[in-house]
């Protein structure tokens, strides 16, 4: 029985990931796999094509994760301030929340960050100053500042 090599396209569970250089049997590759889009023959020109791509993408995360990082810088910089209307002993009426930081960070031109960014462990309940986590990718995370004064 006659094998080939073939380069993975789509990610198959049982041969292996995208990108990946397999054996396989002649008749499989030519009746199932390369007609479906699966895989193509690892000729030299295809092998020389997925390298290209491979250092594209790589480049391209390169690049993301330096605005990434340089978004995090920028955010340790940051403080928001927000008034809002209190009681005897400083507890607000109500709370500040994630969304209501995130409100103000998209103010400020922070636009890539949702609302899961914000690590806010409780809603904050008094005034004062309090250090938030913002979590910007998996690995990269930033802090800010956040003033909540009371209102008037």
């Amino acid at each position: 029985m006659k094998s080939v090599e073939v380069i993975i396209v789509e990610n198959i569970p049982t041969l292996g990931q995208i990108g990946d250089i397999v054996k396989v049997r002649a008749g499989y590759a030519r009746n199932y796999l390369i007609p479906r889009g699966l895989a193509v023959p690892a000729t030299g020109k295809n092998i020389k094509e997925l390298e290209h791509q491979k250092r594209m993408l790589a480049r391209k995360r390169e690049l993301f994760r330096q605005h990434l990082m340089g978004m995090a810088e920028r955010l340790n910089g940051v403080t928001v301030s927000l008034k809002r209307k209190v009681t005897e002993g400083n507890k607000l009426y109500g709370s500040v929340s994630a969304m209501d930081i995130l409100e103000v960070l998209h103010d400020m031109g922070f636009r890539e960050l949702n609302r899961r960014s914000v690590l806010l462990e409780q809603p904050i309940k008094t005034t004062g100053e309090f250090d938030v986590p913002i979590k910007i990718d998996a690995e990269i995370k930033s802090h800010i500042k956040v003033i909540v004064e009371p209102e008037g």
